[in-house]
């Protein structure tokens, strides 16, 4: 877990340049900034609201209440109660979405490419559920089935995030592929969800090569045996979706609106990339040379 000083003075250092970059633009409601009267700073909400994920709390309100008002005093002064905390989280979600963006892993060449599934309820309060009711939808993954979202994921080696995506259950996986890659090049690894020729061809004609296994009714074809052993290695991508749901909390049913719902999921993706330590291949520099480039 990254010290809390260390990860408060990286996050207003952020909010410092981000503030004098966008002082001018004028956000929607719950936009860029907190409410005037406000004891907490912008980079103190969003410490508070990240710092979260990365302690053994599992709700927020046990965080929040046991932790930080008793034993985190020193570092935040002005804390105002639990309820108000609640109401300036949203405030913070844009701010956080640029501060995951700057948090973006470096392309080496080898990228692997998975969504999971966000449940929001359980299926029997689905037709209860009112929060996402015209958001979410119902699904079915290889646990079963589910109402709620899908996280699209985008990794390197190296297990940082290059690039994610939130979209309804009900989308399907390949549809926002081509616009996820985006300034990322080799190759990228997927289940047998991602066969698609067009989107082959598609992502082949940017510079990247999509790798997957092959269905049973599909013919075989040649392929390199250093990429049949990263084939084998996509577990690297479930690991970090496991991390993400078991240690950084990005899944639960408490959700009261889709603010808190977003800000949630990103703050816990944020509290991801802050890990010292993440699941990687490993590869040496010629091993990884190898695998950017991308035959034409």
């Amino acid at each position: 877990m990254m010290d809390l000083t260390e990860l408060f003075c990286e996050i207003d250092d952020f909010c410092q340049d981000w503030l004098a970059t966008f002082s001018s633009i004028s956000f929607p409601a719950n936009g860029n900034s907190l409410p005037k009267r406000c004891g907490l700073s912008l980079s103190e909400v969003m410490t508070i609201s990240i710092h979260f994920h990365q302690s053994s709390y599992r709700t927020f309100k046990d965080y929040y209440l046991k932790n930080v008002c008793q034993n985190l005093t020193d570092y935040f002064p002005k804390l105002v109660s639990y309820n108000r905390m609640v109401e300036l989280m949203p405030n913070v979600l844009i701010a956080c979405l640029y501060y995951l963006n700057s948090r973006q892993g470096k392309v080496t060449g080898i990228s692997f490419v998975d969504s999971t599934a966000i449940p929001v309820c359980h299926p029997k309060r689905i037709k209860r559920n009112k929060v996402f009711k015209e958001t979410a939808k119902l699904s079915k993954s290889s646990m079963g089935w589910y109402f709620g979202f899908k996280l699209h994921l985008i990794i390197n080696d190296c297990g940082e995030i290059l690039s994610c995506k939130i979209t309804p259950g009900n989308v399907d996986d390949r549809t926002h592929l081509p616009s996820m890659t985006q300034g990322i090049s080799g190759k990228i690894f997927g289940d047998k969800g991602y066969i698609k020729k067009e989107l082959f061809e598609e992502l082949l004609n940017k510079g990247l090569q999509l790798i997957t296994p092959l269905k049973s009714n599909m013919k075989n074809k040649l392929i390199l045996m250093d990429d049949k052993i990263s084939l084998r290695k996509r577990s690297l991508i479930e690991t970090v979706n496991d991390q993400l749901k078991n240690i950084c909390y990005l899944v639960h049913s408490r959700h009261r609106s889709l603010h808190n719902f977003m800000l949630n999921l990103i703050t816990a993706l944020i509290a991801y990339t802050h890990q010292p330590k993440k699941p990687s291949l490993k590869l040496d520099e010629p091993a990884q040379n190898f695998f950017s480039i991308v035959p034409i």
